[in-house]
């Protein structure tokens, strides 16, 4: 039993301290890349402003002035107002709280799903792992956007119904990450060790192969948001996604479908396309500094 003991504490200890030094040294090499620091910093800003503009502006996204109907910015407004009078400013930075909402609900989802069954199919391999990665190849084989326009189209197109779709038709490229990553990781020493010690499978898969995964998952995940958030902007464009009077960045930027409005009101859309536009940017650089300081064969 003592030697038991010691040997288990032996082997947390080592790893807690491989651990500590594989995510120092990440943030490190993070640091080094000034880019990447910049699009954080400015990512962080988006995002706070999302949570308090619509706290402390002094309009509401739903009220309306139709004496003050399709005014170009001002002090008063500083994006303008749209055709019914609202303060675009504030409808701006509601719609970016629900979009960075939606986007970061449907990751969450669709990580969640991914690592379960990626990690059963990596560790269990066999029939398991066949069985999962048919059906992950079945999911892959659908054309994305399509599938979506139909799901959206037969049921309501509230955000629940968003989130779970999107995060259903997206689970099998986080699961396939995961798996490989568990294929190479179950056969090392640490995982004979385990095996000797006796400790249950469930202990093994999530609190010593999960932790070893969690660094690509947050890689996946930060580019994944900037993907998912392309997608509700295209759903919420084509009228597909959360509609009027809820704003989200999607359908503000669907007012330049109109050509007039594409003309003559460029403060309908433009702001929410550079909003859309650098969110997009920075999720995209922070995830490919994330990626080369997780990736061996960038570190020096």
């Amino acid at each position: 039993m003592t030697s038991n003991t010691t040997v288990s504490k032996c082997l947390t200890g080592r790893k807690d301290k491989q651990v500590e030094s594989f995510w120092s040294s990440i943030f490190k090499q993070f640091r080094k890349n000034k880019l990447a620091v910049v699009s954080f910093y400015v990512l962080l800003v988006i995002i706070l402003a999302c949570i308090f503009v619509p706290i402390f502006s002094p309009y509401t996204m739903e009220q309306t002035n139709m004496q003050e109907k399709s005014l170009p910015p001002s002090a008063a407004h500083w994006f303008g107002t749209d055709d019914i009078g609202r303060d675009l400013f504030t409808r701006l930075f509601v719609g970016g709280r629900i979009s960075l909402g939606i986007s970061l609900a449907v990751v969450a989802l669709e990580c969640v799903i991914g690592i379960l069954l990626g990690t059963l199919a990596g560790y269990y391999g066999g029939f398991v792992d066949g069985l999962i990665m048919r059906i992950a190849d079945i999911f892959l084989c659908f054309p994305f956007l399509i599938i979506c326009i139909t799901i959206v189209s037969i049921f309501s197109s509230g955000p629940v119904t968003l989130i779970v779709t999107l995060a259903v038709l997206s689970w099998p490229s986080i699961a396939r990450i995961v798996r490989a990553q568990i294929l190479s990781l179950r056969e090392l020493e640490y995982m004979e060790a385990c095996e000797a010690l006796g400790i249950s499978d469930s202990r093994r898969m999530f609190r010593h192969l999960l932790p070893n995964v969690m660094a690509y998952v947050i890689v996946y995940a930060t580019l994944g948001i900037a993907g998912t958030i392309l997608t509700e902007t295209s759903l919420s464009f084509l009228g597909m996604g959360i509609r009027f009077p809820i704003p989200t960045w999607g359908n503000l930027i669907q007012a330049a479908r109109n050509p007039a409005v594409l003309d003559k009101y460029w403060w309908y859309w433009v702001p929410s396309g550079v909003a859309i536009f650098l969110t997009v940017m920075c999720w995209n650089i922070i995830g490919d500094a994330l990626r080369d300081a997780v990736d061996p064969k960038m570190k020096r």
